[in-house]
């Protein structure tokens, strides 16, 4: 199929296929003596993945690993799952950066519902500079 009917199947842009082309993920595809590109199920099959993978949130570089794992005749659900871990402790410790900074900006919002805000103590707000 040419990238116009993998596209709309896909529904993705044929810019994005040509980007992933660029990127390493998806193979060069054969093309046809007028120079169509011309794409097999197992590029449909690739693609699909990628897409999945990103919904995610696994980066391209993450998935351009997994791809590697599956091209060099493994199965990456192992390295899948060494990345899944990884990014669950990155989105604790981002959770827990984001209750610390809801917790300080409770605090600094009671602070300044229960204060005069004085903008002659600091240049620009008491509240933020002294903090």
């Amino acid at each position: 199929m040419r990238i116009g009917q993998l596209a709309g199947r896909l529904a993705i842009n044929p810019r994005t296929i040509r980007f992933y082309e660029r990127a390493g993920l998806l193979l060069e595809p054969e093309r046809t003596a007028s120079g169509y590109r011309l794409y097999r199920h197992a590029d449909e099959q690739r693609l699909r993945f990628i897409k999945a993978a990103q919904r995610l949130g696994l980066t391209l570089g993450e998935i351009q690993e997994l791809l590697a794992v599956r091209d060099g005749g493994s199965m990456p659900c192992g390295h899948l799952a060494r990345l899944v871990d990884r990014r669950l402790g990155e989105i604790d410790a981002r959770l827990n950066e984001l209750r610390t900074l809801q917790r300080d900006l409770t605090d600094l919002r009671t602070r300044i519902e229960q204060e005069q805000p004085d903008d002659s103590r600091a240049p620009y707000c008491h509240f933020i500079e002294t903090d």
